[in-house]
């Protein structure tokens, strides 16, 4: 551990900012928001309003001068996007989300002339009184909405046939030889997007047997198929060299599929759930870091390499791949 710093309730997603500085957001139903050098000095830190909570996740604008994060109103229970001012964190707007529950938010690549994000509505229906406990899951309502960032406006949104499959983290398909995301793959003129699922079927075994990916290819929304039951419990997804990656912690290990959703293999690894996608030192092609219980792995190496001890950390759900290094910051 290079560092580390105190926070008053568990934390749930990193972003890293341009500047090589961090963003942690606290986990549902969460009150802070804090930013900090990788050397451990707190730089920010900005609690939410009274009758607002976070729900987990944070992202800068592509300039730098603002920050979005999903919330939801503890009045009704929608949900909505916070724009910040990314200097001090305060809030200067608010968009609703067309929906509840709120989690995963990214940007539309190449949408810069008219910047768009890909929001995961959730939609689990949650009181402000009893925290995370899950109610009324007979009127769920997960969907994956487009918004246009210069205003919050609707530009589209997307529904899977089941109602009992909770959307919840979202990763852009990799360019081919890269490792960025480009508008040159995938049908259309977007590439494709992967959403990690998270099944609240009331019957355990349909729960159990549940798809965890979804693809979204511009136009429709699609359940994936495994080879294999996984919980129906999806966790971190990251774009693999070959698809999309979906860590599996129920039932212990890393789902592979392609970016058209076909299935690729399952990679053990117990406990899984923070993934993130780095550039090894020694190798050409970027590598799927998983973390589990006692141990840290690199997916898809070229040559064997090591297995590395997690202990004496416990890791949560998300991790981020810092910049110049082969570091990494989990929260």
């Amino acid at each position: 551990v290079r560092a580390s710093v105190p926070v008053p309730t568990r934390a749930h997603a990193l972003y890293v900012e341009r500047s090589g500085t961090l963003l942690a957001v606290a986990r549902r139903p969460g009150d802070w928001l804090l930013r900090w050098r990788r050397d451990g000095r707190e730089l920010a830190w900005h609690w939410i309003e009274p009758d607002r909570v976070f729900n987990g996740h944070v992202i800068a604008s592509p300039d730098g001068r603002r920050v979005f994060t999903t919330e939801t109103d503890l009045e009704d229970g929608s949900g909505l996007i916070g724009v910040r001012d990314a200097r001090t964190l305060a809030k200067l707007a608010e968009w609703p989300t067309h929906g509840m529950d709120p989690h995963e938010l990214l940007w539309v690549p190449g949408s810069a002339g008219a910047p768009r994000l890909m929001v995961a509505n959730g939609g689990i229906p949650t009181l402000a009184e009893t925290g995370r406990l899950k109610l009324h899951l007979d009127r769920m309502d997960s969907s994956l909405v487009c918004l246009d960032a210069r205003g919050g406006a609707l530009v589209g949104q997307w529904r899977l046939p089941d109602e009992r499959l909770s959307l919840r983290h979202l990763a852009w398909q990799r360019a081919a030889g890269t490792g960025t995301t480009g508008t040159d793959i995938g049908p259309g003129t977007l590439p494709r997007l992967g959403i990690a699922l998270q099944a609240e079927h009331d019957d355990e075994s349909r729960r159990r047997a549940a798809q965890v990916l979804a693809v979204f290819d511009g136009q429709r929304l699609q359940a994936c198929e495994a080879d294999r039951p996984l919980a129906g419990y999806g966790g971190q997804i990251v774009a693999s060299a070959d698809g999309f990656a979906v860590s599996c912690p129920r039932s212990n290990g890393v789902a592979l599929w392609s970016a058209g959703g076909r299935w690729q293999g399952f990679e053990p690894l117990a406990e899984v759930c923070p993934l993130a996608v780095a550039e090894p030192m020694k190798t050409p092609a970027a590598l799927v870091w998983a973390g589990g219980r006692d141990a840290v792995r690199a997916l898809g190496a070229v040559e064997p390499l090591p297995d590395l001890s997690a202990a004496p950390l416990r890791l949560d759900n998300h991790w981020a791949a810092l910049p110049q290094a082969a570091n990494a910051a989990g929260a």
